[in-house]
C-alpha cells in the first residue's frame, strides 16, 4: 500500500509503525469506528484517539491507545482526522467546536467524516474548516458493522478531487468501493438516496411477506420463488429471511434509519421536494421508534405493519 506523504508531521512514528504511513486521529470509536480503526493500525498508521464515551475509551485502550484529553490534542501533528459520530451536531462539536479539531490540527490537515449527516452541515463544515487551511471529505458508509469488520464498505466521498486523491490509499484500506461523488455535501447526497432507495425497499419487503402470511402462503417459500426474478435484490436477500424466521437483532439498528430519514426529509423540504415514499416509511419508522424497537433491526417495520392491522 503506497501513502501519500505530501504533508510532512514533526512528529516522529511510533515504535513498530510504518514509517510511510501518515500519522492520523479517530474520533468515534462505535461498532463501527472500532474496526475501521484497527484496519488504519493493522497497515501501519499510528492513531492518537478522542473517546467521548466509556465504551470508546474502553476500545481505545483494547487496542491499545490511550485516549486524548480533547478532539485538539488528538488532532496534533495528524495528516488525516477520520470522525465517525451521530450527528451534524456531533460532527461539529468535535471538529469545530471550542476544543475540536480545529484548534489542533496542522494546516494541510483533511477532515475525513464518515457519519451520515446533513448536506447543509457538510457543506457548512468544510466552509469552516477551510478558514482553518485544513480540508474536508464528507465520507459517509454503507455496508454496516460487517462492513466495516472486513473492510468491505462502499464510501460515498464528497469534497475536492486532490483531497480525495491524497485520502484514497487510507480509503482503500477500509472500503472495497471508494468513489469521489463531487464537491462537498455530495457524499451525503449519495448516502440519502442509499438510505431512501434501502429502507423503501425493507417497508416493501415487510408488506410483501404479510401480504402472503395473510394468503396462506409460507414466506420462505414466497422467497424461493422471488429472488431470482426483478424483485430479488441484496436487501430481499438480507431483510427477507430475517422477517420469515421473525429475527429483529439489529444488523443495523432502526434508530439509526430512523434519523436519516429526518435528515433526508428536512433536506427534500429545503429544495422543495415532496417525496411521498419517503413520507410514508418515516411514518412507519417513526411507529417504529415510538413501540420502542428502536434498537432492533429494521427488519421491526414487519412488526410495525402487523400492529396496525390489530
Amino acid at each position: 500500500m503506497q501513502f501519500d506523504t505530501t504533508q510532512t508531521s514533526s512528529r516522529p512514528p511510533a515504535p513498530g509503525h510504518d514509517r510511510s504511513a501518515p500519522p492520523i486521529c479517530f474520533i468515534g470509536l462505535g461498532a463501527m469506528g472500532t474496526p475501521m480503526l484497527n484496519h488504519l493500525l493493522r497497515h501501519g498508521c499510528s492513531a492518537r484517539v478522542y473517546a467521548r464515551s466509556a465504551a470508546s475509551r474502553d476500545a481505545a485502550l483494547s487496542l491499545g491507545i490511550e485516549p486524548s484529553h480533547s478532539p485538539a490534542e488528538a488532532a496534533r501533528h495528524a495528516q488525516f482526522v477520520f470522525t465517525n459520530v451521530t450527528t451534524t451536531e456531533d460532527v461539529e462539536q468535535v471538529l469545530c467546536g471550542a476544543d475540536g479539531v480545529i484548534h489542533g490540527a496542522p494546516r494541510g490537515a483533511i477532515c475525513i467524516d464518515h457519519s451520515t449527516i446533513s448536506p447543509e452541515g457538510a457543506r457548512n463544515i468544510a466552509k469552516v474548516l477551510k478558514t482553518a487551511g485544513l480540508h474536508f471529505l464528507d465520507a459517509p458508509v454503507s455496508g454496516g458493522v460487517a462492513g466495516a469488520q472486513q473492510a468491505t464498505l462502499s464510501i460515498m466521498v464528497g469534497g475536492e478531487a486532490d483531497s480525495f486523491q491524497r485520502a484514497l490509499a487510507l480509503l482503500r484500506l477500509l472500503g472495497s468501493n471508494v468513489r469521489h461523488v463531487g464537491p462537498s455535501g455530495s457524499g451525503q447526497v449519495a448516502k440519502a438516496c442509499n438510505q431512501l432507495i434501502q429502507v423503501v425497499t425493507i417497508e416493501a419487503i415487510a408488506e410483501a411477506l404479510l401480504f402472503a402470511a395473510r394468503q396462506g402462503v409460507e414466506a420462505h417459500a414466497v422467497l424461493d420463488a422471488i429472488s431470482t426474478g426483478f424483485a430479488g435484490s441484496r436487501m430481499l436477500d438480507l431483510m427477507g429471511p430475517k422477517m420469515a424466521d421473525r429475527d429483529f437483532r439489529a444488523g443495523i439498528e432502526a434508530r439509526l434509519h430512523a434519523k436519516d430519514f429526518g435528515l433526508i426529509a428536512a433536506s427534500a423540504q429545503a429544495v422543495g421536494l415532496r417525496l411521498p415514499a419517503l413520507e410514508q416509511v418515516r411514518q412507519q419508522l417513526d411507529a417504529l421508534m415510538r413501540a420502542g424497537w428502536g434498537r432492533d433491526d429494521t427488519s421491526s417495520l414487519l412488526r410495525v405493519l402487523e400492529a396496525q392491522q390489530q
